[in-house]
Order: C-alpha cells, then structure tokens, then sequence
C-alpha cells in the first residue's frame, strides 16, 4: 500500500526572488527580526519549505506573532514588517477596510 506523503520542495523563492533553503532561513537562535528575516521565514511556510508548527518550534515563536507576520506582509508587503511602521499600516489598512 502507497502512503500519501507531504512532498516539500527543496527550495523557494524568497522575498526578493533568491531561492531559499531551509539551510538558508536565519538560524534557529536569531533573537533580532529585521524584516528580510521575517519575509523569508514566512515566504519559507508559505512555499511549503516548513510548516507554521515547525518555524513556531524552530524559532520560538508564538502563532500569534508568525500570523502577524503574515497578516503584514499580505497587507503591505515586506515594509509593513517593520516594527516601526506596523501602526502607520495597520491605520491605513483599517481606513481602506472602511471604504
């Protein structure tokens, strides 16, 4: 009998078109995020390179803070990543919303 098994690729495309690999992603002990660390984590699950559950163990992260991640980069792209825009983005997000 033939199993299903998950197929994941070994590599993707990162967020400025470079491939990447999981030995490629920042390293499991990253403490400082800036926002090409975090594109590429979330362009990595977003390929199927590594699933939430795996990146949330890898890096310590909550679901929570990878779903922000993610909820920024859909709504803004890879500048609504940085922490000092997130309320300038979340604003402007929630006035388009309105209208």
């Amino acid at each position: 009998m033939i199993e299903n098994q998950k197929i994941r690729p070994a590599q993707v495309v990162g967020p400025l078109g470079e491939p990447l690999t999981v030995d490629s992603l920042p390293p499991p002990e990253t403490t400082r995020w800036v926002v090409r660390r975090k594109a590429e984590v979330v362009a990595a699950v977003n390929g199927g390179l590594l699933t939430i559950s795996e990146v949330c163990e890898r890096y310590g992260l909550t679901l929570e803070e990878f779903a922000s991640w993610q909820r920024a980069i859909d709504r803004s792209g890879m500048p609504g990543l940085r922490v000092t825009r997130i309320q300038h983005y979340r604003d402007l997000y929630e006035r388009q919303q309105k209208y």
